[in-house]
């Protein structure tokens, strides 16, 4: 039964993200129109994660930073300049940054909700226990995002994401999804860029 619940709510993430870049077009078109006119480089950030079960796929979003940004980080990870573009923080702000990840539900890498996309640096270094977050797609916006975000360590936000998947259901979707509208007006949780030393505790 569960397994039909998880085929019908990806049969909606389809439906609904076809629907949703044909109403939002005129405002990918617009975005992608100031991030060239800032510095006239590339108009999309990808970069590789693991999806279901480990899964490898590359994520799409749109750049909110400047060319070669992890060039200018410190040996722990910390960024020594500010490495975020105008218009990129204009987008991390209202969260439309994430908008291009619409082509990642189409092509069938992600979800509306689910679990965030594991970095690859993170996927060794995760528990058996930990890995069972990656049994759903991951998703835009999830359970860890609207229980605390960017400010929560990765452990907790790892037990939230299992607590998901455990159990999950149309009406646990739905309290997320009015969850996550609340978090994008008020910017809870939010950090535009690396909080790597203060939320960083796998494996300790």
């Amino acid at each position: 039964m569960k397994i039909m619940k998880i085929l019908f709510k990806y049969t909606l993430d389809f439906i609904a993200s076809l629907i949703l870049i044909v109403l939002l077009s005129p405002i990918l078109l617009l975005i992608s129109f100031f991030i060239k006119y800032e510095d006239r480089e590339s108009i999309f950030f990808t970069q590789l994660r693991n999806g279901v079960n480990g899964s490898k796929f590359f994520i799409i979003k749109f750049r909110t930073m400047i060319i070669n940004a992890d060039s200018y980080l410190d040996e722990s990870g910390k960024p020594t300049i500010d490495r975020i573009t105008r218009i990129g923080r204009i987008l991390r702000w209202s969260s439309l940054d994430e908008l291009p990840q619409l082509f990642n539900i189409i092509i069938g890498d992600m979800s509306f909700i689910g679990p965030r996309p594991t970095l690859i640096s993170h996927w060794d270094r995760y528990t058996d226990e930990q890995k069972k977050r990656s049994r759903m797609r991951p998703g835009i916006t999830g359970w860890a995002q609207v229980c605390g975000r960017n400010e929560i360590p990765w452990s907790d936000r790892i037990k939230l994401d299992i607590e998901y998947i455990e159990n999950f259901s149309f009406w646990f979707d739905v309290v997320i999804f009015y969850k996550t509208i609340g978090v994008i007006f008020t910017r809870r949780g939010l950090v535009l860029d690396r909080n790597t030393s203060s939320v960083d505790d796998l494996n300790e």
